[in-house]
């Protein structure tokens, strides 16, 4: 006799949340979910490996923006986890944020600081000729619906990894 295993079912709001993440800041180059830690771990890829000083710099500038972010927000114990990986003349910027007290305000601030102050070497998808306009409004509704998600995630407490990825202009997620 065959026996087949229960797949698991899909979080569809963990995935929409990584989805829309990513087609909001085009700087995130992938985006998890890790269930253990209950966290979102983003990774901005850099065309060179920055000098230490400056990672260091934008490190320390990363967490003291978020703690002031939570207390304007009445938030406390945030956890925030930041890394450089380094990959031949290519490296990653990882971020990892408790889901308990990320929101969508954070995630902008996190993909503007990177933009601002690695802007040049970092990796972005190009906008493949859609016009402002347009962006604008998708970006407007995937921010609208990235709290909420984020919100739902906080309650379902789901078990399965997930991670966003960017491939050639398009947005993929693994379930994992």
């Amino acid at each position: 006799m065959i026996s087949f295993g229960k797949r698991k079912k899909a979080n569809m709001d963990g995935i929409n949340l990584l989805i829309s993440i990513l087609v909001c800041y085009p700087e995130i180059g992938t985006v998890s979910y890790e269930p253990a830690r209950e966290a979102l771990h983003f990774a901005f890829a850099l065309k060179e490996v920055p000098q230490r000083q400056a990672y260091e710099e934008v490190g320390m500038l990363i967490k003291e923006s978020i703690q002031s972010y939570h207390c304007l927000e009445g938030f406390q114990d945030a956890s925030v986890e930041i890394f450089l990986e380094g990959q031949g003349h290519t490296a990653f910027f990882h971020i990892i944020r408790d889901v308990r007290t990320i929101s969508q305000g954070e995630i902008s601030m996190l993909s503007t600081i990177m933009r601002e102050h690695f802007g040049s070497i970092l990796l972005m998808d190009p906008e493949n000729g859609v016009s402002p306009y347009e962006l604008e409004q998708e970006q407007e509704a995937h921010e609208d619906a990235i709290d909420h998600m984020i919100g739902n995630l906080k309650l379902s407490r789901t078990t399965n990894r997930m991670i966003g990825i960017r491939e050639e202009g398009r947005v993929m997620v693994f379930n994992k």
